[in-house]
């Protein structure tokens, strides 16, 4: 996941504000904004020569992005990516742990036994309490278990509440899944969650899913120091 943004151009027969309000919140997404050396602060003179387009439909998008919490625009000193402190990211986290429990539970009532046996296929490489050899691979496969059991909830509200959540989630996943042994405790857990909800064993996997949460939780709160 990079720490700087990577922007496209956008394209002249799609709406302006709409294509690059997408682009830009796409880039922050996949941008690792809690890295050491993460880029928060955005050029707008550099932003509107990289999408190939005028200052005001960067603006419109700008403040959309605004109105989303995923910027802020402080008049005279720039805009700058939102970066959570330690307590919002626990707290974020705890809302998480919510959503994701709630949607493991309906995935065990809903979700088909194709779309259950997609868990299992995102890891055919790990095995349980192994620490793994690529790190970022794990570190992307592991983001995309996790919004996977989201959408086998079949809620869309659920879905899209937690979306509001996901750059934070995202980004303090990946930069503390190689701290201590969260790594192959993960691959441990996320063996133990799969098998609960092809068990459609509806308790178990809400309560397994929200523990693994709340333990990315605990860990933050007991050991990251870059977020105060």
């Amino acid at each position: 996941m990079p720490s700087q943004l990577t922007i496209q151009t956008v394209q002249a027969n799609v709406s302006l504000k709409e294509k690059t309000y997408d682009i830009l919140k796409d880039a922050i997404c996949k941008m690792n904004i809690y890295a050491p050396d993460a880029q928060l602060r955005l050029d707008e003179r550099q932003l509107s020569e990289q999408l190939g387009i005028s200052r005001t439909p960067l603006r419109e998008a700008l403040v959309r992005l605004e109105q989303e919490g995923l910027v802020n625009i402080i008049p005279r000193r720039g805009i700058f990516i939102v970066r959570k402190t330690k307590l919002e990211i626990v707290e974020l986290i705890v809302v998480w742990a919510a959503l994701e429990g709630m949607a493991a539970r309906l995935a065990t009532q809903k979700a088909s036994n194709e779309d259950i046996a997609s868990l299992r296929s995102m890891f055919p490489s790990f095995s349980a309490g192994d620490q793994p050899a690529n790190i970022d691979e794990y570190s992307e496969r592991n983001i995309e278990f996790h919004q996977t059991i989201l959408k086998l909830g079949g809620c869309g509200l659920l879905v899209e509440m937690a979306d509001q959540l996901f750059i934070h989630v995202r980004s303090i996943r990946t930069q503390t899944i190689g701290e201590a042994d969260r790594a192959s405790r993960s691959v441990k857990d996320h063996r133990q969650i799969i098998e609960a909800i092809e068990a459609r064993d509806t308790e178990l996997a809400e309560r397994l899913v929200r523990e693994h949460a709340l333990a990315l939780a605990e860990h933050i709160d007991k050991n990251v120091t870059y977020l105060d």
